[in-house]
């Protein structure tokens, strides 16, 4: 059975950084994207960034030049360095996976950005 395991999040003021790790275990294979999602209260989930197996990438416009992707595709793992963090960006994260017959979520990891 596939899961996805996510760290990283807490509680960080404005301007802070902070770095979400998520680690896919139980696969027979390597997933080709991988990625970040989040949802604020009241919000629906949205697009932050994802990453291919080649290292093509593709961020939400709020975040870019502040957010970075990356992953270690032999590992399943996947990252996102969060830095100039704004209170806007308060939400559960979410690591997503996309695999042949089944879309892959993880169980979310709150991140808190006080002003």
């Amino acid at each position: 059975q596939v899961q996805l395991m996510e760290s990283g999040g807490g509680l960080v003021q404005a301007g802070g950084s902070l770095r979400l790790s998520c680690a896919a275990s139980g696969s027979r294979f390597n997933f080709n994207v991988m990625g970040w999602y989040r949802q604020a209260p009241g919000k629906q989930r949205g697009l932050v960034a994802v990453i291919t197996s080649g290292g093509a990438t593709n961020y939400a416009d709020s975040v870019k030049g502040r957010f970075t992707i990356s992953r270690d595709s032999a590992k399943n793992a996947v990252f996102l360095q969060m830095n100039s963090l704004k209170p806007e960006d308060t939400a559960v994260y979410y690591c997503n996976a996309p695999g042949p017959m089944y879309n892959y979520w993880g169980q979310g990891t709150q991140v808190t950005v006080s002003s």
